[in-house]
C-alpha cells in the first residue's frame, strides 16, 4: 500500500514546496499618492557620467535631496531614439515611431507639431502612430494613454509633444520651448511633459556643453514648479549606439535621498522608462489603464550612501559594466560553443576505444596520459558557466582591455576550480567528478541567488540591464546551470543510499532547489520554478529504477500542472500592481490580451532561437548524445544501468531546462546553458564505466543467499577500486572493489537488468571467459 501511495504522497510535496515558494511576495511598498502635479523633464541621452557639480549644479542638487537611479530605456525597437523615447513614456509601455529606419539607425523625420490655435497643438501623424503600435508591434501600447488619464496636459518642445500627445493627436496645452515665466504654463494642468535638450556624442567637451544646456533649462523649470509637485528627471533615451543606462531622479515630498526601484526591477537602483507614466499617476493618486501599461510605480527605497559622488558612482559603475558585458558576452559564448564541440569531436575516438578487452585482440588502449588530459579538459569546460559568473566579483570591466582583463580572470577559476575537482576526495570513483562539477556549480549559482544575484547583473552569463528583461533574481543561464547543478547532485546522492530512500532524496534536493527559483526574495522564476517542478517530479519517478512508465508520466505532469494552476490563481487573485508574470497572463486572457503575449513569447523563442550561441550549444550537445553517448559503443546506456538515479536526474534536466526554455521565451539558452554542465560530465562518466566494462566480480562466499557472487547489502558491481580506474593491465580477471557511488546493486548479478546493458562478451560477441578465481558460487558476469 505504502509502495504505491509513494507517487502520490512525491508530488503532493514537490507541488507544497512549488506553491510555498511562489505564493509569497515580498513588500516593494506601495506608491500612493504625493503630490498635486507631475512635473516630467527629459533629456535624451544624459548619463551619470554627465552629472558633476560644476557641469551641472541644477542637477546635482536635485540628486542630493531627492532619490536617483539608473534608468533603462528600452522600446519597442533597438536602439531606442529619442523619439521612441518620448513615446514609450507617454505610452507606459514599449513604443516606437513608425518612421523608416536605414542600418539600424533613427528615423530621419522629426515630430511635425501643428499649432492651429496658439493653445494647444495638433500631431497630424499620431493616428498612424497608434495604428503601427497596435497592428504591427506585439506589445500593445498605445501612444498618449498617460495623457489619456488626465484631464489636462502641458507639453514644452517637440518631444514632449510626441509624449503628451493624445491617441488622436491632440495636445491640451504646448510651447515649442520654455516661456520667460513658464510658472504659469506649468501650473495650468496636473501634468507637464518637458523636453529639456539632448546630450549626445562621445567627445567629452561636447557632452559637457550640452549637459550645461540642460542644467539650465531644469533650473528655470525647478524655479516655477508649481507647489506640492513631484519633478522627475530622466535621459528618456539613447543618441548613440549601442544603449546605455542613463539618469533618474525624483524630487518631491516622500521621495527624499533614497534609491528609485520599482516592482518591474525589484531591484534597488534601477526602474524603466515605461515605470514614469505610472509613477506619476500614482503620484496624483489617478487610477491607472493597467491593460495599457507595461510598466509599474516607481517608489523611494532607503540604502543610499549619504555621499551623493559615492552613490553617483555605482551607477555610474553599472552603465560601464552594461556597457562591457554587452562587448564580451557575444565572444564568450562563441567560444565556449567552439571549445564545446571540439571536445566533442576529440571524444569520439577515445569512447570507441575506451572498452577494454580481456583477450590478446582487440584495439590498443589509448594511453592513460591522454585520458586524464582529456578529462581534466571535460571539467573544466564543465565549469565555464560558474567560473564565469563567479568571474564578475572581480570588476574587470574597470580594465583598459576589459575582454582580456575577463578572460584572464575566467581562465584563473577555470583552473582553480579543475584543480579542486581534481584532488577532491572521491575523485577515482566513477561519479567522482560529476558529483563535485555539479556542487560547484549549484554552490556558486545558489550563493550568488541567496545573496542578491549581483554577480548575474550585468555580468557575462547573467543578464544585461540595458536589454530590460530581469533586473534581479535568477537568469536563463544561471536557471540552466543551476537547474542541472542541483538535479544531477540529486542524482549523486539519491544514488548513494538504498534504492527505497533515493525518492525521497531527490525530492528533498529538488524542493529546495524549486524554492531558490521561485521564491519572490530569491530566484523570482516562476516559469523556472514550474519548470524545475516537472524535471524533479520526473526524477524522483524513475530514480530508484525502471522507465518513465504512463503512470509515472501522469504523475510527473501533475504536479508541474498542480504547481501552475495552483500558483496562477494565487497570482491572480493580489492586486493588479502585485501580479506577477503568471497572474498577468491569466488576466489577460480573462480580459481577451492573451494573444499578445503568446505572440510576444512565440517571437521571443524565434529571434532567441536564430541569433543565440546557446543554441550551438544545446544543438552539439544534442547530438553527441544522440549520435555517440546513446550508441551501445558510447557507454551512456551502460551507466544508466549503474546508475539508474544519475540517468533520472539527466532525464529530468532535460524535461526541466526543454520547459523553462520554451515558456519562458528563451528557446534552447537554457538547454544549452544546463547541456554545457552536463554533457561534458555525461561523456566523463561514460569513458570511466567504459573502461571497467570487464572488470570481475568477487566470487561468493558459499553462504545461502549469496549465489552468484553476491555482495553484502549495500555493495554495488565493481568498477575498479573504489570505482574509480585499476591500476594497470586490461582489467581482465580482476577482482573489484565495491562502488560507494552504486549503494545497493549486488555484487555477481547485473546491475539494473533489463537497462540496455548487455554482457561485455555477449555485445562483443567473444565466447564467456572462465572466472578468475573458480569456486562453488563464482560466476562471470558484467559490472553493468
Amino acid at each position: 500500500m505504502l509502495r504505491r501511495l509513494t507517487p502520490v504522497l512525491l508530488t503532493l510535496a514537490v507541488v507544497v514546496l512549488g506553491i510555498t515558494a511562489l505564493a509569497a511576495r515580498p513588500d516593494n511598498g506601495a506608491a500612493e499618492r504625493s503630490a498635486d502635479f507631475v512635473v516630467l523633464a527629459g533629456a535624451a541621452g544624459l548619463r551619470w557620467e554627465d552629472v558633476d557639480p560644476q557641469t551641472t549644479p541644477t542637477l546635482w542638487r536635485m540628486a542630493e535631496q531627492g532619490s536617483i537611479g539608473s534608468l533603462s530605456v528600452r522600446s519597442a525597437h533597438r536602439p531606442t531614439c529619442p523619439v521612441d523615447g518620448w513615446l514609450t513614456l507617454g505610452a507606459g509601455n514599449f513604443a516606437a515611431w513608425n518612421g523608416s529606419r536605414s542600418g539600424g539607425g533613427c528615423p530621419a523625420t522629426g515630430v511635425t507639431v501643428e499649432q492651429p490655435d496658439g493653445i494647444g497643438a495638433n500631431l497630424p501623424d499620431q493616428e498612424g502612430v497608434v495604428a503601427y503600435n497596435q497592428d504591427r508591434l506585439s506589445w500593445g501600447a498605445t501612444p498618449g494613454a498617460l495623457s489619456e488619464s488626465v484631464r489636462c496636459s502641458v507639453a514644452v518642445g517637440p518631444g514632449a509633444a510626441a509624449a503628451a500627445a493624445r491617441p488622436f493627436g491632440r495636445v491640451d496645452r504646448y510651447a515649442p520651448v520654455l516661456p520667460a515665466d513658464p510658472a504659469k504654463l506649468l501650473g495650468s494642468c496636473v501634468l507637464s511633459i518637458v523636453d529639456l535638450g539632448s546630450v549626445d556624442g562621445e567627445d567629452p567637451a561636447s557632452r559637457a556643453a550640452q549637459a550645461r544646456q540642460v542644467d539650465a533649462q531644469l533650473a528655470r523649470v525647478l524655479a516655477a514648479r508649481p507647489p506640492r509637485s513631484l519633478v522627475l528627471v530622466a535621459g528618456v533615451s539613447d543618441t548613440d549606439t549601442p544603449s546605455r543606462l542613463h539618469v533618474a531622479v525624483a524630487d518631491g515630498p516622500g521621495w527624499e535621498r533614497g534609491w528609485l526601484t520599482s516592482p518591474s526591477t525589484a531591484r534597488e537602483g534601477y526602474l524603466q522608462l515605461v515605470d514614469l507614466a505610472p509613477t506619476a499617476l500614482a503620484a496624483l493618486g489617478r487610477p491607472m489603464p493597467e491593460r495599457l501599461f507595461l510598466g509599474r510605480p516607481a517608489v523611494s527605497v532607503d540604502g543610499r550612501p549619504d555621499d551623493l559622488r559615492a552613490a553617483i558612482d555605482a551607477p555610474a559603475d553599472a552603465d560601464r559594466e552594461a556597457a562591457a558585458q554587452r562587448r564580451v558576452a557575444g565572444w564568450f559564448f562563441a567560444l565556449l560553443a567552439a571549445a564545446q564541440v571540439a571536445l566533442a569531436v576529440t571524444v569520439l575516438p577515445l569512447l570507441r576505444r575506451a572498452r577494454r578487452h580481456a583477450g590478446p585482440h582487440g584495439p590498443e588502449p589509448v594511453s592513460r596520459r591522454v585520458v586524464a588530459v582529456v578529462e581534466l579538459l571535460l571539467i573544466g569546460a564543465a565549469l565555464a558557466v560558474p567560473a564565469a559568473l563567479l568571474a564578475d566579483a572581480v570588476p574587470w570591466w574597470r580594465g583598459q582591455h576589459a575582454g582580456w582583463w575577463f578572460a584572464s580572470v575566467t581562465a584563473l577559476l577555470i583552473v582553480g576550480g579543475t584543480a579542486a575537482v581534481r584532488f577532491s576526495p572521491g575523485h577515482e570513483r566513477t561519479l567522482g567528478p560529476l558529483g563535485a562539477v555539479a556542487g560547484l556549480a549549484t554552490l556558486v549559482v545558489g550563493v550568488d541567488v541567496l545573496t542578491g544575484s549581483r554577480l548575474q547583473l550585468n555580468g557575462v552569463v547573467g543578464y544585461s540591464a540595458l536589454e530590460g528583461g530581469r533586473y534581479a533574481g535568477l537568469g536563463t543561464v544561471g536557471l540552466g546551470v543551476f537547474i542541472a547543478g542541483s538535479l544531477l547532485c540529486g542524482g549523486w546522492l539519491a544514488q548513494r543510499v538504498r534504492r527505497a530512500w533515493r525518492p525521497m532524496v531527490m525530492v528533498a534536493v529538488g524542493g529546495a532547489a524549486v524554492v531558490i527559483v521561485g521564491s519572490p526574495y530569491l530566484g523570482a522564476d516562476s516559469i523556472g520554478a514550474i519548470a524545475l517542478t516537472a524535471g524533479v517530479s520526473v526524477a524522483a519517478a524513475i530514480c530508484s529504477g525502471g522507465w518513465l512508465t504512463v503512470s509515472r508520466l501522469a504523475w510527473a505532469t501533475m504536479a508541474g500542472l498542480a504547481v501552475t494552476i495552483g500558483f496562477a490563481v494565487v497570482d491572480a487573485g493580489r492586486p493588479e500592481a502585485e501580479r506577477g508574470s503568471l497572474g498577468r497572463f491569466l488576466a489577460a486572457l480573462g480580459d481577451g490580451t492573451g494573444g499578445l503575449t503568446v505572440h510576444r513569447s512565440s517571437a521571443a523563442n524565434f529571434q532567441t532561437l536564430v541569433n543565440s550561441p546557446l543554441t550551438v550549444l544545446a544543438l552539439a550537445g544534442a547530438a553527441l548524445v544522440w549520435f555517440a553517448l546513446l550508441q551501445p559503443w558510447g557507454g551512456l546506456m551502460r551507466l544508466f544501468g549503474i546508475y539508474p538515479a544519475i540517468r533520472a536526474a539527466m532525464a529530468g534536466t532535460g524535461v526541466a531546462a526543454g520547459l523553462g526554455g520554451v515558456l519562458g521565451g528563451s528557446a534552447l539558452d537554457v538547454a544549452g546553458a544546463a547541456g554545457a554542465l552536463v554533457v561534458p560530465m555525461a561523456a566523463l562518466a561514460a569513458l570511466r564505466v567504459l573502461d571497467h566494462s570487464t572488470d570481475r566480480t568477487q566470487p561468493g562466499s558459499g553462504r545461502p543467499g549469496d549465489e552468484g557472487g553476491a555482495a553484502p547489502p549495500g555493495g554495488p558491481t565493481g568498477e575498479g577500486p573504489s570505482g574509480g580506474r585499476a591500476a594497470g593491465g586490461t582489467g581482465a580477471g580482476r577482482a573489484a572493489r565495491p562502488d560507494p557511488d552504486a549503494a545497493d546493486t549486488p555484487q555477481g548479478a547485473p546491475a539494473e537488468p533489463g537497462r540496455g546493458t548487455p554482457a561485455p562478451d555477449a555485445a562483443a560477441g567473444r565466447a564467456p571467459r572462465v572466472p578468475a578465481q573458480p569456486g562453488p558460487a563464482s560466476t562471470e558476469v558484467p559490472a553493468g
